[in-house]
């Protein structure tokens, strides 16, 4: 007779196979739970009985039986340190995505589980990022972290990236949600940051092991960002970009959504401009996150009281603006010369309070 824990390693296999079954999509095997309860009973259950709830190809798959070879190297991977297979049947499944209308049947984890179940913020935007959006992305990653949320993001190029780098930088707590198999890291530019989030946060996907990156994976994988999180911030972003797709969803799923102004100038406002007139929260501060979730995470309120610094501006930094500005208008603007300015803006440049950009021109970071 089985021991439990035989019992239980058995039916983890069942979840492996019935996944690894071709056609057979999340709604379809949420369907097939709701309707025989459990993996063992569906693999028990009558071809007759199956093809009331799924198509006669995936019942006629299904009643072949479990495939032991094809989910020999996902057990394999499982027996590594650190490494986990969550089901809807488990108690450490996020609470949060139970709520969203199509929760993943699986999530494959590499990392701190408990993580999965702390009030969360995402944090999102272009992959084509600004100077100024990638440390905005940081620094509200950074501050939120250690305040308490766990950062959630998709750990693409640009503001994904940034937010987690800020969240390790505060409390660590931070889970990247991927659109490929957990053996394979994507964006390959990416692979030290997986490495930190793995050691000190949670990567999650829905996707099994050797499943590469796909176009229409990762629109799939923003419902699991914005269904892991008590809201979303969107800080730079295009009118296409996937991270309207994000918010969007966030807002489907009762979530509340957060947007960075910006130049109305710059293409990657365009997006956060649009959401605020679509009613997202206009942010320029954390507490302005933080105020609509605190009544939801039993976190501490914050203290705004303190009276920011003064700050003592640069002349060159006050020529400049915000938007970005070739060399051209910055000697019309200040009156120096070529050699002067060059001069004085690798300077700032090395004191981070300024950043080259395409085309020669530049921008100062706030």
């Amino acid at each position: 007779m089985a021991t439990a824990s035989t019992a239980h390693d058995d039916e983890i296999a069942l979840w492996i196979s019935l996944s690894l079954i071709n056609g057979l999509g999340g709604q379809t095997l949420c369907k097939l739970l709701s309707t025989f309860g459990t993996p063992s009973s569906i693999y028990s259950a009558p071809i007759s009985q199956l093809k009331e709830v799924a198509s006669e190809a995936i019942a006629k798959l299904i009643a072949q039986g479990p495939d032991n070879q094809a989910i020999q190297s996902t057990l394999d991977w499982l027996a590594i340190e650190d490494n986990h297979l969550i089901t809807l049947a488990d108690k450490t499944y996020p609470k949060l995505l139970l709520e969203i209308a199509d929760p993943p049947p699986l999530l494959y984890a590499k990392g701190n589980l408990d993580l999965l179940n702390m009030p969360s913020v995402a944090i999102v935007g272009s992959r084509n990022a600004s100077p100024q959006g990638a440390k905005n992305a940081e620094d509200f990653a950074c501050a939120l972290s250690e305040l308490g949320f766990c950062i959630v993001s998709g750990m693409a190029l640009g503001i994904d990236g940034s937010a987690h780098i800020g969240a390790l930088k505060g409390s660590g707590n931070t889970i990247a949600v991927v659109g490929t198999g957990l053996d394979i890291v994507y964006p390959a530019k990416h692979r030290d940051l997986a490495h930190q989030i793995a050691q000190r946060g949670l990567i999650i996907s829905e996707f099994g092991l050797n499943t590469p990156s796909r176009p229409q994976n990762f629109p799939r994988r923003n419902r699991i960002i914005s269904g892991l999180s008590l809201g979303c911030l969107v800080v730079e972003a295009n009118i296409q970009s996937g991270s309207l797709i994000t918010a969007r969803l966030a807002t489907e799923q009762g979530r509340e959504v957060f947007a960075i102004p910006g130049s109305i100038h710059s293409p990657v406002s365009k997006g956060c401009h649009s959401l605020i007139k679509q009613g997202a929260k206009l942010v320029d501060h954390v507490h302005d996150i933080v105020s609509e979730l605190q009544p939801f995470t039993g976190l501490e309120t914050i203290d705004e009281s303190e009276t920011p610094p003064e700050i003592t501006d640069n002349p060159i930094l006050t020529h400049m603006g915000f938007d970005p500005i070739n060399i051209e208008t910055l000697i019309e603007r200040s009156g120096l010369t070529s050699e002067q300015l060059s001069a004085m803006l690798l300077v700032l440049e090395l004191e981070n309070k300024v950043a080259t950009l395409p085309g020669s021109r530049y921008q100062r970071i706030a």
